[in-house]
């Protein structure tokens, strides 16, 4: 990685991080387009182990309001579904990943702008749960399916249990993408250069976090990763 795209990839990282600290949503919609046009290579592993601390952090830090509940269901369907995201990545080119990460990118962020409103129920959850085993595996994004689930949840409510079951569901795809011989040297020395990057954004967002998270600035992630999304299909 040469320094100019450390440095471009450092700047979206931090803010990715300070947005998904604040919000419970954002990182994978921002970095992994970015990604895909600049260092397609890296996907989903460096995406994956760099969310690890960043919704390790999250999660602590509001460890009381976790769903348990919803999180134990998700977590049963996101096991299923990181195998057939295993085999998907398996089945795909560099440049099919590269669509994919786009296609994947508009359909969870159009979703999670215009869906009515429903009650999160346990066919729902191992519904998520499974979505976002396959998608985060492949290209490392999941958190709309996620967002969706708890979109009228307190807030509070909606950053800690997305942040756990990312965690789990964190753990067992770089498990399995290990296993399967899927992680690389380049992979997880990018990873390891952009970790400060979250830590800072994640450090930075515990200080707004109680203060963002307005309509304004979702709708303003969603249509950036929309915009990024088509940029990567159109490309």
């Amino acid at each position: 990685m040469n320094l100019d795209l450390f440095f471009i990839l450092a700047a979206v990282t931090f803010v990715s991080a300070f947005i998904q600290g604040a919000l419970g949503i954002g990182f994978a919609l921002i970095v992994a387009p970015v990604v895909g046009m600049l260092k397609p290579e890296l996907l989903p592993v460096t995406l994956l182990l760099l969310m690890l601390p960043l919704n390790l952090h999250v999660a602590v830090r509001e460890r009381e309001h976790v769903d348990w509940s919803g999180a134990r269901l998700i977590t049963v369907g996101r096991f299923a579904g990181t195998f057939a995201g295993l085999w998907l990545l398996a089945a795909l080119s560099l440049d099919q990943l590269d669509l994919a990460v786009g296609i994947f990118t508009v359909v969870a962020a159009a979703a999670a702008l215009v869906a009515p409103p429903f009650t999160p129920n346990r066919p729902s959850a191992l519904g998520v749960g499974l979505f976002t085993g396959i998608t985060e595996t492949a290209t490392g994004i999941g958190g709309p399916p996620l967002a969706l689930l708890y979109q009228h949840a307190k807030a509070p409510v909606l950053r800690a249990t997305v942040a756990l079951c990312f965690l789990v569901g964190e753990v067992m795809s770089l498990v399995v993408l290990a296993i399967s011989g899927r992680l690389g040297s380049e992979q997880l020395l990018a990873a390891l250069y952009l970790t400060p990057a979250v830590l800072l954004g994640s450090a930075v967002s515990r200080l707004a976090h109680h203060r963002i998270g307005g309509r304004g600035l979702r709708i303003g992630v969603l249509s950036f990763a929309i915009v990024s999304g088509l940029f990567l299909i159109i490309r």
